[in-house]
């Protein structure tokens, strides 16, 4: 797995949770995600524009995680 700056745990969202960093010319984007034994499920996809990763992003991410796992599990 990517370490800083590339990426950072996200155990806010939950276990095995990573918050990918990119950059590309028309500014950063956030990848948020969860490693699953059978899968990379991509959680949410945002352009950065604040220092911190938003409360609605996390909460929302933490929704899609929950859904994931009652239908795969």
């Amino acid at each position: 797995m990517l370490s800083m700056p590339h990426a950072r745990p996200m155990p806010a969202i939950g276990a095995a949770c990573h918050e990918l960093r990119v950059k590309d010319a028309s500014g950063e984007w956030r990848l948020v995600l969860a490693l699953a034994s059978d899968a990379i499920v991509v959680l949410d996809v945002f352009q950065k524009t604040t220092r911190e990763t938003p409360q609605r992003v996390i909460e929302q991410c933490r929704r899609r995680l929950e859904q994931y796992r009652r239908t795969f599990s």
